[in-house]
């Protein structure tokens, strides 16, 4: 049998419930032809890159399949018939990828700069008028005036 990742985008107006209902159905039509699905992976609610079918988001979902050929058509004709699902595409490789795919790491990644961004970085950087916080000065000494600066 051969591998593939199939990825589809669910409707962005579907809760999250519903779009496991979703990949609990892909997962049926491959189990019942007897493939089996390796791993089952929700990105989540992501924006889209353009407009499709007057949807700005979709929810993403990406199944790793280990099946025949004959039965990814069948996933993918069932795929095609569905209303909620806006796209779908279904690539063969070569080998499955071991752990979380690329799209999961990025996501953790954001998370942790996200987390470093709000907690507890202090001062630095520049403000509104492109002046410097005070990044090089000593945070308790008093600031020189613009006349003083220029000065010196």
């Amino acid at each position: 049998m051969a591998l593939y990742e199939h990825v589809f985008l669910a409707r962005q107006d579907l809760a999250q419930a519903q779009v496991d209902a979703l990949a609990e159905a892909a997962t049926k039509i491959v189990t019942d032809g007897q493939g089996r699905v390796t791993k089952t992976e929700s990105w989540g609610l992501r924006s889209l890159a353009y407009r499709i079918a007057k949807n700005r988001k979709a929810h993403y979902v990406m199944l790793e399949i280990d099946a025949p050929g004959t039965v990814v058509a069948e996933l993918e004709r069932q795929t095609q018939i569905n209303e909620d699902v806006i796209r779908f595409m279904t690539v063969r490789v070569d080998e499955a990828e071991a752990g979380p795919s690329v799209m999961m790491r990025k996501q953790e990644r954001d998370r942790e700069r996200r987390a470093d961004r709000e907690g507890g970085r202090e001062g630095g950087g520049f403000g509104r008028d492109g002046r410097d916080g005070g990044r090089d000065r000593d945070r308790d000494a008093p600031r020189p005036r613009r006349d003083q600066e220029e000065a010196a």
